[in-house]
């Protein structure tokens, strides 16, 4: 009985000491700072669908957090085990745990921009992305190739090639993946045209909303000059009312690997379905993906009677409204590159 007797409180101090010690075990852990660090900042990427002991690893193994269990446990019992989120972060050396858990349950994660030219090519636009390694480039371009997925995002087309809108994004590691960049482009794209049209109806120049991307895209190829981009539409415009053939190098040159300088006799009497000086009208799709401006230019063009062009030495263009006018402007163009 005396034995038994001295148990019993034992046993019953050690279930009501131990929660303790284990809380106070816990609390201190959540409160001391961590590992000091040389850099001001760690940088550190939680990839998506990240464990808390996966989490855990890639904090320890950054000098985040020292390598203890109680990290673990700290997160799920302040109840954002589940509420982690994916990201790239940016850590003070000396950080407190519960600071840490904080900051992850909150997804306050770092946006790098990247910049996509006006006028780039979808296979261009997949190099930039890959170079900083936030997409698959073979992914990316297979998705930008796949009509249905195309379709999925609005778009009777064969591809994504015009659609993915040349701006400057910011991502953050480990939270997109390359449909939903290509998702973000495209829902600028669209917004973007949208605000040139404004709430009043416009003319759309007899165009399909696939025919005005297209024709942007060879605007944009043909000039980076603001001021003369609706004077390039403009002759496009003119061109396709009367029937023409729009003869734009830049079709010629689109899908033409590693092509430099100027285009051969053989290259333009090439019939593919992108050149437009052996098919009529306009080309099958956009050859590049065009900026606002460009955009602009199709819906509300220049009023001119030009139909011809071409580049003086300052890359600005003559413009003529007769073949008699055109042929004087290239001599002079070829003068003064001489």
């Amino acid at each position: 009985m005396t034995i038994l007797g001295l148990r019993l409180p034992v046993v019953l101090l050690f279930f009501f000491f131990f929660p303790v010690f284990w809380l106070l075990w816990i609390g201190f852990y959540a409160i001391s700072p961590g590992p000091a660090s040389a850099e001001k900042q760690i940088e550190v990427v939680i990839p998506a669908r990240s464990s808390v002991p996966e989490i855990t690893k890639i904090l320890s193994e950054k000098k985040v957090i020292w390598d203890d269990p109680r990290f673990s446990m700290l997160a799920i019992i302040t109840g954002a085990a589940n509420r982690l989120r994916a990201g790239e972060y940016s850590f003070e050396g000396g950080k407190r745990p519960l600071a840490i858990i904080k900051l992850l349950k909150t997804g306050k994660v770092l946006f790098r921009p990247v910049t996509i030219p006006e006028g780039t090519e979808m296979t261009r636009v997949a190099e930039i992305l890959a170079a900083g390694e936030w997409i698959d480039r073979s992914r990316f371009i297979d998705l930008g190739n796949d009509p249905e997925f195309a379709k999925e995002m609005g778009i009777e087309a064969a591809g994504l090639e015009g659609y993915l809108f040349p701006d400057t994004y910011y991502l953050s590691r480990g939270q997109q993946d390359e449909k939903q960049i290509i998702k973000m482009m495209i829902s600028r794209h669209f917004e973007v045209f949208k605000e040139i049209l404004g709430s009043g109806d416009i003319a759309l120049q007899g165009l399909t909303h696939h025919e005005i991307i297209t024709l942007a895209s060879i605007v944009e190829k043909e000039t980076g000059l603001s001021d003369e981009r609706p004077l390039v539409a403009s002759v496009f415009l003119n061109r396709l009312a009367k029937g023409m053939r729009l003869q734009a190098d830049p079709t010629v040159r689109y899908r033409l690997s590693g092509h430099a300088g100027p285009l051969t006799q053989a290259e333009l009497k090439n019939p593919t379905p992108y050149n437009t000086y052996t098919i009529n009208g306009l080309p099958p799709g956009p050859i590049s993906n065009p900026g606002k401006a460009a955009i602009q230019a199709v819906l509300f063009p220049a009023e001119t009677d030009f139909l011809f062009f071409v580049t003086k030495d300052d890359s600005s263009h003559y413009f003529s409204r007769t073949l008699k006018e055109h042929n004087r402007a290239v001599s002079r163009s070829r003068q003064q590159s001489r």
